[in-house]
């Protein structure tokens, strides 16, 4: 084998014999993804004893009846904070494939929607500029964000803000109209419910890399030649998919 730069260049042969071991590990990864995968739906089920209302498209909604008639949901609580004049752009990456996936969940006995503490009348707006159909709650007038990880106390961010590595924070945060502080307010996470006679229930929850299943573009660059080719992630480059300059 030779080198192209910093790349390796091989045969047709050397390809193949590279490719082969490589898919053994691709599906011990697939089986160690169905265990996991089981070991999720395994996970404890913890009942919802506090009362929470939304403002929705359809009027004040509780808890339970954002499941319309489904026993399951799953929400992704997308960064649009109160003090936000546009959602975080990586939310909206991920959003971006939402729509299509809605009907298919549905199919399945599950409801799916996202979540933010910004008014329902801001978050229509940007939802009707980005072109997205999918459900969108406000959780304004609750404490659900807060009771489910997906908002941050002033002293929980000190540190981090008084720090003087910021990384992309600064950057995001200007795109969405507020300052750190108010941008970290949020926090994006992933929560499921299930509801049985009517109870519900709390029984999954994710956040930070674990987030990326919610970002399909991602597992495309992952089998591109040059991968995710991020680079220095001080600069973010994620943008909504009406910012990118045209090629």
């Amino acid at each position: 084998m030779k080198l192209m730069g910093d790349h390796k260049v091989g045969t047709r042969e050397e390809y193949r014999a590279a490719r082969d071991e490589l898919l053994e590990q691709e599906k011990e990864l697939t089986r160690a993804g169905d265990e996991l995968a089981k070991r999720r739906r395994e996970l404890p089920w913890v009942p919802i004893e506090k009362d929470y209302e939304f403002d929705t498209d359809t009027g004040r909604r509780t808890l339970a009846q954002l499941f319309d008639g489904r026993s399951q949901l799953l929400v992704y609580h997308f960064m649009f904070g109160p003090q936000y004049t546009a959602g975080c752009p990586v939310c909206s990456s991920g959003a971006d494939t939402y729509n299509g996936a809605v009907p298919h969940l549905n199919a399945r006995d599950a409801t799916f929607l996202c979540v933010s503490r910004a008014p329902l009348e801001r978050l229509r707006a940007y939802k009707q500029r980005m072109e997205w159909s999918f459900p969108w709650v406000s959780a304004a007038r609750s404490d659900f964000n807060l009771d489910f990880g997906a908002t941050h106390t002033d002293d929980e961010l000190r540190q981090f803000l008084e720090s003087d590595d910021l990384g992309p924070v600064p950057g995001l945060a200007a795109q969405c109209g507020t300052d750190p502080a108010g941008y970290l307010a949020e926090g994006p996470v992933f929560n499921s419910f299930a509801i049985s006679d009517g109870v519900v229930y709390h029984t999954y929850s994710t956040g930070a890399r674990g987030l990326e299943f919610l970002m399909g573009f991602y597992g495309i660059l992952d089998r591109a030649p040059i991968g995710r080719n991020e680079g220095d992630l001080s600069e973010m480059w994620i943008r909504r998919h009406d910012e990118y300059a045209s090629p």
